[in-house]
C-alpha cells in the first residue's frame, strides 16, 4: 500500500521590498512521504522568492517530468521552472530549455558545494537560469516554524529573507552562485 502525502495549509504575507511585492497566498503543500520537512519549508523559500498569483506547486519529487515549482503565462507557456536540491546538468538544460527562467535552490550543507563545481561549467551556459543556495544551518531553522496550520509573514530586504510566526522568526541569508542574465528576482 502506497504511503499518502501529509497536507499542510500555510498563510504566507509576504513583504518583498526588492520587487515591491506585498500580498498574501493560502497555500496547500503535500508533503510527500519521502521529503523531509526542510525541503518542504524550502519550497516556501523558492515560491516566496518567486511570488505570483500564477507559480504553482509542481509534482516534484514524485513526478519526474515536473519542477517543485513553475508558472505558466496565459497561453500556457512555461515562465519560470523551479527545482530544489542539487540537480544533474541534463536537467539544468531541460528546464533551461522548457522555460523562459529556471532557478534552482540548492540546499544540503558541504555537499553544495562539490555539487556546484561539477555543474558550474555547463550552468554558467545557460543565460535564463538562477542558482540560489541556503546554508544548512539556516534551512533547518526555518524547519522548526513548521505546523500543520501555519501563519507565516516573511519580508525581503537587503538579500535576506525574515520568516516569522507568533514565536519566533528565521533568517535565511540566500548565497547567489549564479545570476541569470534577466533574472525574476534579485537578492539586492
Amino acid at each position: 500500500m502506497a504511503l499518502k502525502a501529509t497536507i499542510y495549509k500555510a498563510e504566507l504575507a509576504i513583504a518583498d521590498m526588492t520587487r515591491h511585492y506585498y500580498q498574501t497566498h493560502n497555500l496547500t503543500l503535500a508533503q510527500h512521504p519521502s521529503e523531509t520537512i526542510e525541503r518542504m519549508m524550502l519550497r516556501l523559500v523558492a515560491f516566496t522568492l518567486c511570488a505570483d498569483e500564477r507559480l504553482l506547486f509542481g509534482k516534484g519529487i514524485s513526478e519526474d517530468s515536473e519542477p517543485d515549482l513553475w508558472q505558466h503565462n496565459l497561453s500556457g507557456e512555461i515562465e519560470l521552472w523551479v527545482e530544489l536540491g542539487l540537480p544533474d546538468e541534463k536537467l539544468l538544460r531541460r528546464a533551461s530549455h522548457r522555460a523562459k527562467q529556471g532557478l534552482v535552490l540548492a540546499y544540503g550543507g558541504t555537499v553544495v558545494d562539490k555539487w556546484w563545481k561539477d555543474v558550474q561549467k555547463g550552468a554558467q551556459e545557460l543565460n535564463n537560469l538562477t542558482v540560489v543556495a541556503i546554508k544548512a544551518d539556516e534551512s533547518a531553522a526555518l524547519a522548526t516554524l513548521c505546523q500543520r496550520s501555519m501563519q507565516l509573514q516573511c519580508t525581503i530586504q537587503e538579500g535576506q529573507l525574515w520568516f516569522a510566526d507568533n514565536q519566533q522568526s528565521v533568517v535565511i541569508n540566500p548565497i547567489v552562485l549564479k545570476a541569470a542574465t534577466s533574472p525574476l528576482f534579485t537578492l539586492e
